[in-house]
């Protein structure tokens, strides 16, 4: 073949060589953790033994068919969730639709909530599965149990008072729990509890080998019946957490004959939320949760904050008590119910100068058993995407806030301060769980949702170093070799200010190494070029931007001494001598691009040279 024929058939390339860099992510702001999820301590933490807080939102559905992809949950609120900063979510799981009749088992009802499990999963955010309770049952304005489990020894379900009165003001809500903390026998004879416990076997056994699911959350707000008087006492209900005590138990040990595994959540008597103080008694379980509320009873009748703060104090350090002593993971999975700003901020800074995870309620509104359906949600209405006057932006900017999300150690403190957008964050590298400490560049996720840094972020971390590219949802932390603890602070603008320099196979290791180089540099073999030392070669070098595949103009290409210029289609044309290696050493240099893809073909002037 001549060497017009040659040129002519130069489509076939020799080498390609790419360098531009893949993004970091997708635009999520959460990183999904090393699944399974454990505790060590109050600490939840990751397969890596990473520790791992959850920030997130409950989706209950409390109308048939009780399940959140019936309203229009989906794909697009997991995108949503994802991006803002969202790794959790606390789906209700209805019992009533569960055991719809006494031992009959709704598996297509738990098919679409293990849907909703999967579609969070796809995003990196786990599930929290809730056994939800409100009031009981419909008849007392509520919703949970089945109708086949109410018992109220024919005491009629008035008066109609709503949520949350109905618990006080209504004898037959009481007489229904109260039948239900007896064990009292179903119309099958088997106690309310053990269908109930056996309930929680069959989902266990549904979702045990599914890593997504960050938990299984007995009972939604325990009520105590006719003993809630006692519960109101600052020191709490020893009767009553007796009971709740047994029940716990009785449900733990059916879940672990089908699970042993997964974190059980528990809560206390609903009086916990405002103060009261849990006298439950150990659990047993080496991996159990203590889930708590905080809901302040001023906050929740008047809708204003001022006054909460000594009860909500007292809530915390009541949980805190309640940890150390059993050694149980720790999470507030509801606070919030109001688009009032003060009290969201109240809370949430709480919880970050306590380092406790939160679910705030909630995602959708139009709950039957709110005192506040109307200004509870974030987004407006499931059925359409969750953007523009569809999402309450000011309540956004509040929860999607920068946290530590996975941190390769123990936390020592963090915090986000809003006035001036500046998150900071402390950890040592050892081991939450008392283990050897996380070797050097052992990472950390940084949530940081672009809502709060529109411009960017500028990162300051002693003890660390940026393994992620500049500004990026998701901020990667490495921990410097022989560090034992790492400080960070992020505030806007833009730049690193670092302790060591990150490796070379990080994303911000790739790109320093790119920015820093003046030219590009590639050296191809042709496999079956057979001119010796000294033969004439054409090679053609096309230049092409690394994303766009645009071609580049103007960039010096140089092969040995001969150098040309890409015209407007990207390509130069240099005639060259043969080498003795047979490697052709190619140049370009860098013309204002951030990356290029170079692609060479070389044809030798009397044969072809495919490669």
């Amino acid at each position: 073949m001549g060497a017009r024929t040659a040129l002519a058939g130069w489509l076939a390339a020799v080498g390609l060589l790419a360098l531009s860099s893949a993004a970091w992510g997708d635009g999520a702001a959460v990183v999904a953790p090393r699944l399974p999820l454990a505790h060590a301590g109050r600490f939840v933490t990751d397969a890596q033994g990473r520790v791992v807080t959850l920030h997130g939102l409950n989706e209950v559905q409390k109308f048939p068919p009780y399940e959140p992809s019936a309203t229009g949950f989906g794909d697009k609120d997991a995108a949503f969730l994802a991006a803002n900063g969202f790794n959790a979510i606390r789906v209700g799981v209805i019992y009533k639709a569960v055991e719809p009749q006494p031992g009959v088992y709704d598996d297509a009802y738990l098919a679409r909530i293990a849907a909703t499990v999967d579609t969070l999963a796809r995003h990196g955010i786990v599930s929290l599965l809730d056994f939800h309770q409100d009031q009981f049952n419909e008849r007392f304005q509520g919703e949970g149990f089945p109708d086949w489990a109410v018992q109220t020894d024919g005491l009629p379900a008035a008066p109609q008072l709503g949520f949350p009165l109905n618990y006080v003001a209504q004898p037959a809500t009481q007489r229904a729990f109260d039948h239900f903390w007896q064990n009292s026998p179903a119309a099958d004879g088997v106690g309310l509890q053990d269908h109930f416990a056996r309930a929680w076997a069959h989902v266990a056994a549904r979702f045990r080998a599914d890593p997504a699911v960050a938990g299984y959350e007995l009972l939604n707000e325990p009520w105590p019946g006719t003993l809630w008087q006692q519960c109101a006492l600052p020191l709490g209900c020893p009767l009553f957490d007796s009971q709740l005590t047994t029940f716990v138990k009785r449900v733990d040990s059916a879940i672990r004959a089908a699970d042993p595994w997964t974190l059980v959540w528990y809560e206390p008597n609903v009086l916990f939320n405002d103060g009261a103080d849990t006298r439950l008694g150990a659990i047993g379980d080496a991996h159990a949760g203590f889930a708590f509320h905080d809901y302040c009873l001023a906050q929740s009748e008047t809708g204003t904050y001022p006054g909460c703060d000594p009860f909500d104090d007292l809530v915390f350090a009541n949980a805190e008590k309640r940890v150390a002593a059993t050694g149980d993971a720790l999470l507030m999975t509801e606070f919030g119910s109001t688009d009032n700003a003060s009290t969201l901020l109240a809370m949430v800074q709480r919880a970050d100068r306590n380092m406790v995870g939160w679910l705030e309620w909630a995602y959708t509104g139009n709950d039957p058993t709110s005192s506040n359906a109307s200004g509870q949600s974030l987004v407006i209405d499931p059925a359409k995407a969750p953007s523009g006057a569809n999402v309450k932006l000011a309540k956004l900017k509040l929860l999607g806030r920068p946290y530590p999300e996975i941190v390769a150690g123990t936390p020592r403190d963090f915090g986000f301060a809003d006035s001036t957008a500046t998150l900071t964050a402390d950890w040592t590298t050892a081991r939450a769980n008392g283990g050897s400490a996380f070797g050097a560049y052992s990472e950390s996720d940084i949530a940081v949702p672009g809502e709060q840094y529109p411009a960017g972020y500028r990162v300051q971390v002693s003890g660390g170093t940026v393994l992620s590219l500049a500004s990026a949802a998701a901020l990667r932390i490495g921990s410097c070799p022989g560090a034992e603890a790492v400080h960070l602070v992020v505030l806007p603008g833009s730049g690193v200010a670092e302790s060591c320099p990150p490796p070379r196979s990080s994303p911000a290791g790739h790109a320093r190494r790119l920015r820093s180089r003046r030219s590009l540099r590639v050296s191809v073999r042709p496999r079956r070029l057979r001119a010796g030392i000294g033969a004439r070669l054409v090679v053609l070098v096309r230049t092409l931007r690394g994303r766009s595949l645009n071609p580049v103009r103007g960039a010096l290409v140089r092969v040995g001494a001969k150098h040309a210029r890409t015209d407007r289609h990207g390509i130069a044309v240099l005639g060259v001598r043969g080498r003795r290696s047979g490697r052709i050493a190619v140049v370009v240099q860098r013309s204002g691009f951030r990356s290029v893809r170079v692609v060479l073909r070389v044809a030798n002037a009397q044969d072809d040279a495919d490669a």
